[in-house]
């Protein structure tokens, strides 16, 4: 894809300046076929003076057409009277002292003004001028003579540009002069006829790179659920696998012919199966209940909901686990207004969450903490640990579905990757809001703000 958006653009840049080059070539002809026009009208008009003079009957005559064109017409002396000679004679003599003429006197500016219009047009601007070979320097500036001894460096750009043409290259004894045209706005004329191509060559250029970066974007985008995907069914077989192998050994016990007849055997293998079966039940319930917060289809049922109890509970149904590796929770409420609007239901599953992330991530010795303060117009509850914490990079993506933040290639760390995603949304539909704050080796702390009254969004200070 990268290639053919490149050789797209690669082909439309190239038929462009193509475009321009010929632009370009086209105006430079019409230019150069224009001055030679000018050239040689400028020596017809002398032309015509000298043949006027000799009463027409010199060797090449001129005619002017109706649009003050002149053409040749070849005549040949009829006349052998000697007057008529003379005269003749006396044509060529002036045509020779205007060789000798300074170019200046032998062009009309006026004339020449007009002749450059009407053979260049009037669309595009320029400047114009006659350089005198003799004198070296202009004579003819836009039409007007140059005062002598006038200062050229102002006319240096005119003696720069390439569109020149010889003036009288017919003279016999030396070319007088040059005459130079510079065209400053040539590069907006060359282009002008190109502007609605070029425009529309971006446009489609603009919405083909988009498109790709959209493509781009979606691809990166099913890679990632796609690993999210292959991480979550890996996780599910690691969470579903250890139940279902203890559910199987306790049911073969319990049928085992030396257990069967003992009822205390068969309570504790009964009572191992129904822990599992919970197990299984709440993970399955976890990925549900992501389902319908996805869909939008979850209903929270709106309840007066005292924190401080569901916190206490929490933190006597988390003490247990904690104990067994040898650490310590511990809750500091101080908040004064404890009571909410909110679904009593998840509200518990998000302090449930949040302690079991902090207890799972606290390989050794876990130190937990859940405290309360009260905030204008809600309650802040933070729960910390100093557990193994996270990178810049596990902050910005924990909320996600399906993340988990990694521990190496051990499986130690149960669970799907949903945890935070449903408390994320879960607390965003109470219109509260949740941050983390984590370092690397030294734990974590999720801070959570819930509003006092059901709908009425929070203020953070």
């Amino acid at each position: 894809m990268s290639l053919a958006v490149v050789g797209v653009l690669s082909l439309q840049m190239s038929f462009i300046n193509n475009s321009r080059r010929l632009n370009e070539e086209q105006f430079d002809k019409h230019v150069a076929a224009g001055m030679k026009k000018v050239a040689e009208l400028l020596e017809n008009v002398e032309n015509v003076q000298v043949s006027r003079y000799a009463n027409g009957y010199s060797i090449r005559q001129f005619e002017a057409d109706t649009n003050g064109n002149f053409r040749y017409q070849q005549q040949i002396v009829l006349s052998n009277d000697p007057s008529v000679l003379r005269q003749t004679m006396e044509a060529v003599h002036l045509k020779q002292e205007m060789f000798n003429t300074p170019i200046e006197e032998r062009i009309e500016v006026i004339r020449l003004d007009r002749f450059l219009k009407d053979e260049l047009g009037t669309e595009i601007p320029f400047s114009y001028g006659v350089w005198s070979n003799p004198l070296n320097s202009f004579v003819i500036y836009n039409n007007h003579y140059v005062v002598p001894n006038e200062s050229q460096a102002g006319y240096n750009y005119l003696k720069s540009s390439s569109y020149k043409t010889k003036l009288f290259p017919n003279d016999i004894i030396n070319i007088p002069g040059t005459l130079y045209v510079f065209f400053p706005t040539k590069s907006a004329h060359v282009w002008g006829r190109l502007w609605l191509d070029l425009l529309m060559s971006l446009l489609f250029t603009a919405i083909i790179l988009a498109s790709f970066a959209y493509t781009i974007s979606v691809i990166l985008q099913q890679k990632k659920l796609s690993e999210m995907k292959n991480d979550f069914i890996n996780n599910m077989t690691h969470e579903f696998k250890t139940p279902i192998a203890t559910i199987s050994l306790a049911s073969d016990s319990i049928i085992n012919p030396s257990v069967i007849g003992n009822p205390d055997k068969v309570k504790r293998f009964a009572h191992i199966i129904s822990q599992e079966n919970k197990r299984m039940h709440g993970q399955v319930e976890k990925v549900l209940q992501m389902a319908l917060v996805e869909r939008g289809r979850i209903k929270l049922n709106f309840t007066d909901v005292n924190i401080h109890q569901v916190i206490e509970q929490a933190v006597g149904n988390m003490a247990l686990q904690v104990e067994r590796k040898e650490g310590t929770i511990s809750a500091h409420l101080n908040a004064e207004k404890y009571y909410i609007e909110g679904d009593l239901n998840h509200i518990s599953n998000i302090i449930n969450n949040l302690l079991d992330n902090a207890n799972k991530y606290s390989p050794e010795n876990p130190d937990i903490t859940v405290s309360t303060v009260n905030k204008s117009n809600g309650i802040e509850i933070t729960v910390s640990d100093k557990g193994i914490g996270m990178t810049k990079e596990a902050k910005k993506r924990i909320f996600e579905k399906f993340y988990r933040v990694h521990t190496g290639n051990l499986h130690d760390v149960k669970g799907f990757g949903l945890g935070l995603a449903y408390v994320k949304a879960m607390v965003t539909a109470h219109k509260g809001s949740v941050d983390v704050k984590s370092e690397l080796g030294k734990g974590s702390s999720f801070i959570l703000l819930f509003p006092f009254k059901a709908g009425q969004t929070v203020e953070e200070e």
